[in-house]
């Protein structure tokens, strides 16, 4: 019998040019470098939270904390800074604030897609003028009317505030309804449906992707607040977690270890609510993003 000759294969082997390989390598060493940029300070902060006032003063931010069981840091900031009072007040604003953005955003982005007037192109060119407006520039006049108003020291200025001025989230919905079909809404009216039941019972059903996108790009806004919390609810029974550790920093210098376990403290509930939802928050970012 013949011996049977193997025939090898060739393989593919790729030739990178010199260009690819020089722009993989400073690809990769951005990535390198944003990545040390977001966890270093994170870690200066759980190093910080571990350590003594002493230690905190005599050594660098890197270096390690003598205790890791020194909890007495985290003991302070829960009790003296009163964090269950900012975590109440965090809920009732977030909460109350993002289900009103939600709300008004569907809404608003339904008459603006949906109902054609006479004015519309002056009202959508308005919205886009806003969202291009700093608001710092507008802090004053805003603050003016909420003392008027009466709301100056109360959790419904920033609920207000919050729920009120929100321009891209009207934005996220509008692109999200263009690419609904108009003819789900011809139907429903063609059988008898109001313009309420159609917004209710069919639209926002549909807008799920982009409420959750809402829901995390605006719940997560809010619950970093600091400047408009500050500016508007100076009283200590009305802070909120962004603003409950202020005490601790005075004239003459800030605890900044006893900052840093209240940082550490605050982080907690958002990861917490990060690793149970992290399917729905990218789902929501992806599938309910601006489409074009």
């Amino acid at each position: 019998m013949a011996k049977e000759t193997k025939t090898k294969v060739p393989q593919n082997k790729k030739h990178y040019s010199a260009e690819h390989i020089v722009a993989a390598f400073f690809k990769y060493l951005l990535l390198v470098i944003s990545a040390v940029a977001a966890i270093l300070p994170m870690v200066v902060v759980l190093f910080g939270a571990f350590k003594t006032t002493a230690e905190f003063s005599s050594t660098s931010p890197l270096t390690l904390p003598q205790n890791w069981l020194n909890f007495e840091n985290f003991k302070t900031a829960f009790v003296k800074g009163n964090m269950v009072l900012g975590f109440f007040n965090t809920v009732i604003v977030v909460g109350i604030s993002v289900f009103l953005t939600i709300v008004f955003g569907t809404m608003t982005a339904y008459v603006i897609d949906r109902f054609k007037f006479k004015f519309s192109r002056i009202v959508n060119t308005a919205f886009l003028i806003a969202s291009l407006i700093p608001s710092i520039t507008m802090q004053m006049s805003v603050f003016q009317i909420i003392s008027k108003m009466g709301l100056f020291n109360h959790r419904a200025a920033l609920i207000i505030l919050f729920a009120g001025t929100d321009i891209i989230s009207i934005y996220i919905f509008v692109q999200f309804l263009q690419n609904i079909s108009t003819s789900l809404d011809e139907s429903a009216i063609i059988d008898g449906a109001s313009y309420f039941t159609i917004y209710t019972r069919i639209l926002l059903p549909l807008m799920k992707p982009a409420i959750v996108t809402v829901l995390i790009i605006k719940g997560i806004g809010f619950y970093n607040e600091f400047y408009t919390a500050f500016l508007y609810n100076p009283n200590p029974k009305l802070a909120v977690v962004s603003t409950a550790l202020f005490k601790f920093k005075g004239p003459f210098g800030a605890q900044w270890e006893i900052i840093c376990a209240g940082v550490i403290i605050t982080i907690i509930p958002a990861l917490i609510i990060f690793l149970l939802l992290q399917k729905q928050i990218y789902s929501g970012l992806t599938n309910g993003a601006v489409k074009g």
